[in-house]
């Protein structure tokens, strides 16, 4: 029999025995949780943290939404189809037409859906593989600190060092080159087109220039509308298709559903995954142009290649936030109030700076050290927070877009608090 579990606390001796040392997350929020709603995680030991990484933009609509949880109980309860490869199903035909009239055809997007793995790995596997079958080419241009994935092909195109360094082997089939902003005075489009254009530039013609609007794992690194026009016209100009990889950055954390709505582009492939089941179930999935929707039957599959309970969720999710403008005016207010907390946490620290956009926001404080003692110290006064950044210096906000003003006003102050601690009791400075 199972040792008796429920008067376990905090003891975290289980996972230390059996869990494999790839645990990640767990390390600097070691407590045993237990429930969670809306934007509060309770643990073990009766404590309550506010949550401000949401599954690292994986509950976007918070933990537990009541109407997405009566809507996947009642299809539970009723026998629905729980697994069902990619048959035809009703849960499924009622996401995608809910995706069609609340999402896509708003927007003038004619993209077909095809559903992937259930991890947002996945889906970049699939963009990358259906570009090159697409354009008969090989090559797939990323951008430094981008973050893409750490499967093989997704991996290729992932920036961090650490994380390839966990392949064991060279990555391939792609080139690098500098985001937007990524050095100071150099015009990163601009160079890209030169050395596509020249003959001795020594970049291979892509299949496609792949980039994330909002570098999430990378440090909140933004591009400007006018870096995303110029790249998409770039690829359009070398015969490259366009991956904008929305899986963390979509899903309403920038403000519109799509990050990047607004930015006059329509890309040519968008991986997304995360947030879009609405409460936190596997699923992924890549918009396609029916122009470029080129594989055969089963020649990008998986098992779990549409997760029937996440699309009861995901159709929920569409329509009780997107079927109009209310929840994006909500955002707005919202993202005004993120910005001027976080401006206070930044001028505690001499030279920190805002990043990030929207309700995807954070504060490079120079110092990875820095910024893991102010989580710290703030998980301690019960928020749940964490860092990103290529030196792990920005402190990252990912609170649920539903988190009450109340809520997030609160979260702050903890935010806040654990920061002046820290700065006052420490000798940790900015570098």
């Amino acid at each position: 029999m199972p040792k008796d579990m429920t008067n376990i606390t905090d003891d975290t001796t289980i996972f230390q025995r059996r869990e494999s040392e790839a645990r990640s997350y767990c390390r600097g929020i070691p407590s045993v949780f237990t429930s969670a709603s809306g934007s509060i995680m309770r643990a073990a030991d009766g404590r309550e943290h506010i949550d401000f990484l949401a599954g690292c933009s994986s509950l976007n609509y918070g933990h537990n939404d009541p109407d997405m949880k009566a809507a996947l109980i009642e299809h539970i309860s009723s026998d629905g189809i729980a697994h069902g490869l990619d048959l035809h199903t009703t849960t499924k035909a009622e996401f995608l037409d809910a995706f069609e009239r609340h999402i896509l055809a708003p927007r003038g997007m004619d993209h077909r859906v095809m559903f992937t793995g259930p991890t947002g790995a996945n889906a970049v596997e699939a963009a990358m593989k259906i570009a090159r079958k697409s354009t008969g080419r090989t090559n797939v241009i990323a951008f430094t600190n981008g973050f893409h994935g750490v499967t093989m092909g997704a991996l290729a195109a992932t920036g961090n060092g650490y994380h390839r360094g966990g392949a064991g082997m060279e990555t391939q089939g792609v080139t690098r080159v500098p985001f937007d902003g990524y050095a100071k005075g150099l015009d990163s489009a601009a160079l890209l087109d030169q050395m596509l254009s020249d003959a001795s530039g020594g970049i291979d013609a892509p299949a496609a220039i792949m980039l994330e609007t909002v570098q999430g794992e990378g440090g909140l690194n933004a591009a400007s509308a006018e870096f995303v026009r110029a790249v998409a016209d770039i690829a359009k100009r070398h015969g490259a298709l366009l991956i904008l990889d929305d899986i963390q950055a979509g899903c309403g954390r920038t403000g519109k559903f799509f990050s990047f709505e607004d930015m006059g582009v329509v890309p040519d492939l968008v991986p997304m995954a995360k947030s879009v089941s609405g409460f936190g179930l596997p699923l992924a999935m890549v918009l396609v142009r029916p122009e470029h929707d080129v594989f055969g039957p089963a020649e990008h599959n998986g098992t779990f290649r549409g997760n029937t309970h996440a699309f009861v969720t995901a159709r929920v999710a569409v329509e009780k936030f997107w079927s109009d403008k209310a929840f994006e005016a909500e955002l707005a207010e919202k993202a005004q109030i993120i910005e001027t907390r976080l401006t206070q946490l930044r001028d505690m620290v001499p030279g920190a700076f805002l990043k990030g956009r929207g309700l995807m926001r954070g504060v490079d404080v120079g110092s990875g050290e820095l910024a893991g003692a102010i989580c710290k110290r703030a998980f301690d006064g019960g928020l749940i927070i964490e860092t990103s950044g290529n030196e792990d210096q920005v402190v990252k906000v990912l609170a649920p877009l539903t988190t009450p003003k109340d809520v997030l006003e609160k979260g702050f102050d903890i935010l806040l608090d654990a920061a002046r601690d820290v700065l006052a009791t420490t000798n940790i400075a900015a570098e």
